[in-house]
């Protein structure tokens, strides 16, 4: 499956006072089977961690590209 624009959240240019509130409503607007790639300069495993306290495990958590550089999640909502 292709990647588009619309499917790409690059965490790298969110304010860090809201990251992690926008990446949860981007989640929140998915339906069952749609996904998004997260792109970040760093590996996100705590928000992993707290996706799994607040949701469950509802989503699956995929690296595409697990740095140095760059990291790129995809995240699937079962």
């Amino acid at each position: 499956m292709e990647s588009t624009n619309s499917n790409i959240l690059d965490a790298t240019l969110l304010e860090p006072r809201i990251k992690h509130q926008t990446i949860f409503a981007h989640y929140d607007n998915l339906k069952s089977g749609e996904y998004f790639i997260l792109h970040n300069d760093h590996d996100p495993k705590p928000l992993y961690h707290q996706l799994v306290i607040q949701k469950g495990e509802v989503f699956t958590w995929d690296y595409i590209e697990n740095g140095p550089e760059w990291w790129k999640i995809k995240i699937t909502k079962k």
